[in-house]
């Protein structure tokens, strides 16, 4: 089932075929339940997300950035989730790098606003990060009335297609979508295989 499921996944973000054009809709919308889809691996990270984002804050406050963070507010507070959908829409997306995976990165990095999509693919909606060197697509699955889910995969560079999910851990994004505020949600990214303990994206409608 979860085979089926994650190859219908991969349909879904093989459409971004240029870093400006959504994900197409595709058979992922058949599939409903994320714990169908997700990896084993992401099941845990899924799982272990809070104290994976609490001890990735203490890195970066230890390291100076106290002040940063207070900044942000709800944003970069772990149980800040009030409840709420994520409406389809072109939006305005900021990452913040948190914690840091090896000796010599920077336990915080605040980048630049980007462009990023939500749109309708069947009965789920799908996500894309439409400009920058790393772009994350995926799909958002309800999970309750808190919080959905993320499960996609990373697009490098100048590259026209994405992995397939499943088929390159390295490349897989499993994350909790959250409302924060009117007209704001995050998406947090536990344990990403690179540079960083947490990810987390800022959505405010374009």
């Amino acid at each position: 089932m979860r085979t089926v499921a994650a190859l219908a996944l991969a349909a879904a973000a093989l459409g971004a075929c240029t870093p400006t054009e959504r994900p197409t809709a595709g058979p992922i919308a058949t599939a409903s339940a994320w714990q169908t889809v997700a990896t084993p691996g992401d099941r845990e990270r899924l799982r272990s997300w809070r104290p994976v984002f609490v001890q990735a804050l203490a890195e970066a406050k230890a390291a100076g950035h106290g002040a940063a963070i207070a900044r942000e507010g709800v944003l970069l507070q772990p149980d800040s989730a009030i409840g709420g959908g994520l409406p389809n829409g072109d939006y305005r997306c900021r990452m913040i790098k948190l914690g840091t995976r090896s000796p010599g990165m920077l336990p915080f990095i605040a980048y630049p606003a980007f462009n990023c999509r939500v749109s309708q693919a069947g009965r789920l909606q799908s996500f894309a990060k439409l400009t920058g060197s790393q772009r994350q697509v995926g799909s958002i699955f309800v999970h309750d009335q808190l919080r959905h889910v993320f499960l996609g995969t990373l697009v490098l560079g100048d590259e026209q297609k994405a992995l397939p999910y499943g088929a390159d851990g390295d490349r897989d994004l499993a994350g909790w979508v959250e409302r924060i505020g009117e007209r704001r949600w995050r998406i947090i990214l536990p344990s990403p295989r690179y540079e960083s303990l947490t990810d987390v994206v800022e959505l405010v409608p374009a």
